[in-house]
Order: C-alpha cells, then sequence, then structure tokens
C-alpha cells in the first residue's frame, strides 16, 4: 500500500480533475485557501475530540480514523496549492528540511 510521495500527488491530481467535472467552478488558489482552512478547523474539531475537550460519545469511536483523514484533507490542499503555483512539493520540503538542519547545526545542535 506503501506510496511514493510522487505517486501521491498523482493520485491526488486525478481526484482533483474528477471534482472538477462536478464543481460550480474551477478552484484557483483563494478557493484552495478556503478548503484549507476548513480542513485545518475539522481536523482541530478531531483533536479536541481526541483530548477529551468536547464531550461527546459516538464522534469519539472512529477519531484515530478521523485524525488521519481530516490530515490527508490538509495535505491535498497543499498539494493542490503546489500544483497551481508550480511548485515542486517535495524538493520544497526537503530544501526547507535542509535549511533547518543548517540553522540548527549553527546554533550547536
Amino acid at each position: 500500500m506503501s506510496k511514493s510521495f510522487a505517486e501521491m500527488e498523482d493520485m491526488y491530481k486525478e481526484v482533483v480533475k474528477r471534482f472538477n467535472k462536478i464543481e460550480l467552478r474551477e478552484w484557483k488558489a483563494e478557493g484552495a485557501m478556503i478548503e484549507l482552512a476548513k480542513q485545518v478547523g475539522e481536523l482541530a474539531k478531531q483533536v479536541m475530540i481526541k483530548e477529551k475537550y468536547y464531550a461527546l460519545e459516538g464522534e469519539a469511536l472512529n477519531v484515530d480514523k478521523c485524525l488521519g483523514n481530516e490530515m490527508a484533507d490538509v495535505i491535498a490542499q497543499i498539494m493542490r496549492l503546489a500544483d497551481y503555483y508550480k511548485i515542486d512539493l517535495e524538493k520544497a520540503f526537503i530544501e526547507a528540511r535542509e535549511d533547518e538542519d543548517r540553522y540548527l547545526k549553527s546554533r550547536g545542535v
């Protein structure tokens, strides 16, 4: 079941193509940002349930699956933005971690 990052991006691009056939209008950056904010809110709700801030019973049964789904939805919207702006997300991720590594080394850690 393991897929490479590029395979996951391709998988999501295919999903976006299918959604584009049923959406009222094409999603640009602002649509993806609104959806990202919505998905972050849904992830926050699942974290609140998991950490027992909310007194819910039925929703708490599948909280781990829901957490994973919401995290995946957040990543999907980041992928959508990266695709819109033609950013190689895998490369950007690696370069950002390398920048962090250099910074931490400069601080002696």
